[in-house]
């Protein structure tokens, strides 16, 4: 059984999941907790850490039973085959939110393009390249994950290594 990534109606994930789960389909969509404010008031709530996208659990035969349930438009393709998510990938993203948010990440002397290696955190042993370099924050580009990282500066320890 692999994970797969559908691409979803905006704003539909929890529907989709709660739907596949009736459905017996194992699926997983990552949640964050954040504050919105609206003109009176401001609010916690459960927002997905990917837009529009859940991952599944199932056997390849069985890829098109997701599209029984409203609001999945279609699976999401790498190289022309269905994008296969690697379970320690589905791991790394369950035990990131869960833990503690004390990894503090910082840059001293990279440049834009560099390849370089997290020692700590949620992502570490990753590989990621450096895309942008800012005062405040910085962006990463992990290839295995298919996804780019903004991490915010905090103090002065050097938490990644050039590869």
């Amino acid at each position: 059984m692999n994970w797969y990534v559908v691409y979803t109606k905006p704003r539909w994930e929890k529907k989709v999941v709660e739907q596949l789960n009736q459905k017996g389909i194992e699926c997983y969509c990552p949640l964050i907790t954040q504050v919105r404010q609206w003109s009176d008031r401001k609010k916690k709530v459960e927002v997905p850490l990917f837009n529009s996208y859940v991952f599944v659990h199932l056997e390849e035969s069985d890829r098109n039973s997701v599209f029984l349930s409203s609001g999945v438009v279609r699976y999401l393709f790498w190289l022309g085959k269905p994008a296969v998510v690697r379970d320690a990938e589905i791991e790394t993203i369950k035990s990131w939110l869960t833990g503690p948010n004390s990894a503090s990440v910082s840059l001293v002397s990279y440049q834009v393009g560099d390849r370089i290696k997290l020692d700590s955190g949620p992502f570490s042993n990753q590989e990621a390249i450096i895309q942008e370099i800012n005062k405040t924050h910085y962006v990463l580009v992990l290839e295995s994950l298919g996804c780019v990282l903004k991490m915010n500066i905090k103090g002065s320890n050097n938490s990644i290594q050039s590869i």
